[in-house]
């Protein structure tokens, strides 16, 4: 399996303060995700989206055994992490570094986030779950140090079961995310304004200075 390419967009590494790291959607692309920077307050972020191959992360349902959606799911994982790590040697510290995704996207930004927990700028998964068939708590480690996180969702939605947004909401708790749930009543599979107005409320503000 070859490397997931990346789109750089925004403020150029060189110089940005931040980064924003963006996951899309399964039949969607880096490019469409992208899009969403814009109703966002990251003018002076960098933007790094990762395309996946054949535009889709992983096979099979985010709620199949984690077994059933590899290697596709560890390559997904590490396209993330080689995201992360390109904006760190450009000096952009996780703490400066804020992940966002949507469905697909949004539990693999979820996935990353809650295996590899430290105090991120901020973490919007907008309807998306921890994935597997189950949540498996030994899989995660770390601490989130207080990382505002914010998991948005529809009830119903065709692909994301309400209960596994909670769950998942509920186990970054653990790992010391300071976690808004927020769970739309007849929503549809989307993003909407709100949420993203949301979004530049709670995650995309200045991280306090010690």
């Amino acid at each position: 399996m070859h490397d997931s390419p990346l789109t750089l967009a925004g403020q150029p590494l060189a110089t940005a303060s931040h980064a924003l790291i963006l996951l899309h959607g399964r039949g969607s692309s880096a490019v469409d995700i992208l899009a969403l920077a814009r109703y966002l307050p990251v003018a002076d972020y960098a933007l790094l989206a990762p395309q996946a191959t054949g535009h889709s992360w992983y096979p099979q349902s985010f709620l199949a055994p984690p077994a059933h959606n590899e290697p596709y799911l560890t390559a997904a994982l590490a396209a993330v992490g080689r995201a992360v790590a390109l904006a760190a040697s450009h000096g952009i510290d996780p703490a400066r570094t804020y992940l966002l995704g949507f469905s697909q996207g949004a539990c693999l930004t979820l996935e990353y986030a809650a295996r590899h927990a430290t105090r991120y700028g901020g973490v919007a998964a907008f309807t998306g779950g921890l994935i597997g068939d189950q949540v498996y708590p030994e899989r995660y480690a770390g601490d989130f140090g207080g990382t505002p996180c914010l998991l948005a969702s529809a009830d119903p939605d065709p692909h994301v079961p309400a209960a596994r947004v909670r769950a998942s909401a509920a186990l970054i708790t653990t790992l010391g995310a300071a976690v808004t749930e927020q769970i739309t009543p007849g929503m549809g599979h989307t993003v909407t304004q709100p949420q993203l107005s949301l979004a530049s409320e709670l995650i995309f503000k200045p991280v306090p200075s010690h």
